[in-house]
């Protein structure tokens, strides 16, 4: 543990950002740039219109995850650092962020830094195919993922630009995304991640491969007569076969409504 949370991290930018250029000078912002607050969190989070911006499936995610006191989490592929945001309400030890790309893992620090919680979580700009550099095995306790949905495709123009990126299988893949888990996690650790419904069995299938049994499973549709867009899903590391299925997540309740459960959602 003690080697765990005194981890070199490589290509760290805590110390090139100072908290006084955030939180004092409103020029410290680039045009493409607002700062947000999380309510009612009372966390604030920077978001850049050029890079992949966090949505509901984050939200989600964030609330479908389950931990104990004093666990260690890793969010795979953590964007501008939404999930290990919100995860640091809770009495976690310690949240590691890995992301890729430079912009959005300095972007993920600086939200780190305006939130004062650089003593908390700890971002990696890396990628996850190199995470036995950065810990140990068997490790990590939770592990959260809200990766890239769409496999490359003709509809990918740009494979180079943050948001394509952030999207489709270009840089990592979900077989990618859950060999890593099992690197990380602890035998009866768990893994957490939403994906579109119709790459089920596909997860079902490398998540054997790799020792991670899909134990709870939740789809998200956007209404009642409407068909799941999203699922949460929950695999846990040695565990025996058998899943539980909850009840649908409705988003909306009538048109630019959301239904009660997301409403309260929000507010946690």
């Amino acid at each position: 543990m003690e080697k765990l949370l005194n981890i070199k991290v490589e290509n760290n930018n805590l110390d090139s950002y100072k908290l006084s250029d955030f939180e004092n000078k409103k020029n410290s912002l680039s045009l493409d740039e607002q700062i947000e607050n999380l309510l009612p969190s009372g966390l604030k989070i920077i978001q850049n219109k050029k890079l992949f911006m966090f949505g509901i499936d984050a939200i989600l995610l964030n609330d479908f995850t389950k931990v104990k006191n004093n666990d260690i989490l890793v969010d795979l592929c953590t964007g501008n650092g939404i999930i290990p945001l919100l995860q640091s309400k809770k009495k976690l030890v310690k949240i590691f962020g890995i992301e890729i790309q430079k912009m959005s893992a300095e972007l993920a620090v600086r939200n780190v830094l305006i939130n004062h919680l650089e003593e908390k979580i700890k971002i990696i700009n890396d990628d996850i195919k190199n995470i036995f550099a950065h810990f140990q095995p068997q490790s990590i306790n939770v592990v959260t993922c809200n990766p890239p949905y769409m496999k490359i495709d003709s509809a990918v123009k740009n494979s180079t630009d943050s948001i394509s990126i952030a999207r489709h299988e270009i840089l990592c893949t979900i077989e990618d995304v859950i060999k890593a888990a099992n690197f990380l996690l602890k035998p009866n650790g768990h893994f957490y991640l939403i994906h579109k419904p119709e790459r089920i069995f596909e997860i079902f299938e490398i998540g054997q491969k790799f020792n991670l049994e899909i134990k709870r499973m939740r789809f998200v549709q956007p209404s009642v007569e409407k068909k799941a867009t999203m699922v949460l899903i929950e695999l846990v590391k040695c565990a025996k076969p058998g899943v539980c299925i909850e009840s649908p997540l409705i988003i909306y309740k009538d048109i630019g409504i959301y239904s009660d459960e997301v409403q309260e959602v929000y507010k946690k």
